[in-house]
């Protein structure tokens, strides 16, 4: 049996971050039930020089969209990253949702050997679709997704294994 490109990547980023909206609802109820502040959540790090809570949603969300358009052919929607509060940020993770569910499986299935170049700044990286769904952006969703947890759980809210891997 194998596995399809569509397979690898849409019902897949589909669970990812549908658990880490999930994850984001159990936060804001946390904030709720503790009567805290909510950005001392949304802002928090792991470490000073690491991205903050609400970033990793941000990257993960855009990797996310940006992998299915890329494979696809088709523009990647530009959010604003203006996203602060949980309701914010959950409402920026079911758009993607949304977005990602869009394409079906001839959108993007074939496209192992598709020429896909990403820029950041003036470098130019390449990569073969499946090269960059499978070695670029997959980790990087479950990285972002992982540290946004990582960031939550350190702070108290009780999340643990489950809600991360959800009902794949």
């Amino acid at each position: 049996m194998t596995i399809s490109m569509y397979q690898a990547s849409v019902p897949r980023i589909t669970n990812m971050l549908n658990n880490l909206g999930a994850i984001l609802d159990k936060a804001q109820a946390h904030v709720d039930a503790k009567k805290l502040d909510a950005a001392a959540l949304t802002n928090a790090r792991l470490f000073p020089d690491m991205l903050a809570m609400n970033r990793q949603v941000h990257i993960a969300t855009d990797t996310a969209k940006g992998v299915v358009a890329r494979l696809a052919g088709v523009e990647i929607p530009a959010y604003e990253d203006n996203e602060v509060s949980f309701a914010d940020l959950r409402a920026r993770v079911d758009k993607t949702v949304a977005f990602v569910q869009s394409f079906s499986p001839e959108q993007i299935d074939g496209t192992e050997d598709k020429a896909i170049v990403t820029k950041r700044g003036d470098k130019e990286t390449h990569y073969t679709g499946m090269q960059f769904l499978l070695g670029h952006a997959m980790p990087n969703v479950y990285f972002h997704v992982t540290t946004a947890y990582n960031i939550l759980r350190h702070n108290g809210v009780e999340i643990g294994k489950r809600d991360y891997l959800g009902q794949p």
